[in-house]
């Protein structure tokens, strides 16, 4: 069997519970399932009840939001089974606040353009994620004025020239690793191809990274090639997941699309 070691729940910016990412999983099959919501470990505790409830082995973790300053591009860690979330809290708590403050900023502009009840864009944001641009993509489709969320009217509002666009500063990739690494979890490199950290991959392994996301959708062939060959040189973890989010997302991608081999997790649960 294998694992989908990268799902996202409402704790974040996705749209299922925990409870049904983890009745999805049972039903593809899967052995085991990591809920990774961004920069939260609000649904971790929920997940592992649920996992013990219907025999589904659950990787407690949370994708962490960083930045390579030097090459100007965003970077997520997966950070799985700490043994102290205190150590990290901070600074996730910090980047919740700054994401949340940023989109915050924005209705104002989307709502002078598409009137719509504030209401209608907090009552999708659950506890434990703050506010993501998908809360406010979410309102828009209920109201009628899309029905698609990374569309045209995502881009008009949060394109690279959005009129909504808004901005926010993350901790430093390295700051971030070595928290990760304080908190007694491990840490894998998510989706290298996506923000290309490619040329950053050395310096993570020198400052301590445990492994690379490798089986994910959004990589080529060519992509698990070269991650897998730097995995094996290196010993590190390859790890494999959807990055779901249920349907908040561009394409379908039912749960188990990218999995990591039962190795691998026996690998990464052996490193906790």
């Amino acid at each position: 069997m294998s694992a989908d070691l990268h799902c996202h729940s409402i704790y974040s910016d996705g749209t299922l519970t925990v409870k049904e990412i983890i009745l999805l999983a049972k039903a593809q099959g899967l052995s085991a399932v990591a809920i990774t919501d961004h920069d939260t470990f609000a649904g971790c505790a929920e997940a592992v009840a649920y996992g013990k409830m219907y025999g589904i082995t659950v990787i407690t973790g949370a994708e962490i939001s960083s930045y390579d300053y030097k090459r100007k591009r965003k970077v997520h860690l997966l950070c799985y089974m700490p043994k102290d979330t205190s150590v990290i809290e901070p600074m996730i708590s910090l980047t919740t606040s700054r994401r949340t403050n940023a989109v915050l900023s924005s209705i104002p502009k989307v709502l002078e353009k598409y009137p719509i009840p504030r209401e209608m864009i907090f009552s999708n944001v659950n506890k434990g994620s703050g506010l993501f641009k998908q809360h406010i993509m979410t309102a828009l489709i209920n109201a009628g004025y899309t029905n698609e969320l990374y569309g045209d009217l995502f881009h008009e509002l949060f394109g690279r020239n959005g009129i909504a666009k808004t901005s926010y500063s993350l901790p430093n990739v390295f700051d971030a690793l070595k928290t990760i690494k304080r908190s007694g979890a491990v840490c894998v490199l998510a989706h290298p191809n996506v923000y290309n950290s490619y040329e950053l991959i050395p310096e993570l392994i020198a400052c301590g990274l445990d492994g690379i996301e490798v089986n994910y959708p959004r990589a080529k062939e060519s992509d698990i090639e070269v991650l897998g060959d730097i995995c094996r040189k290196y010993d590190l973890i390859m790890t494999g997941g959807t990055d779901f989010h249920g349907r908040n997302t561009d394409k379908p991608l039912k749960i188990g699309t990218g999995t990591a081999t039962d190795e691998q997790v026996r690998k990464l649960k052996a490193e906790s």
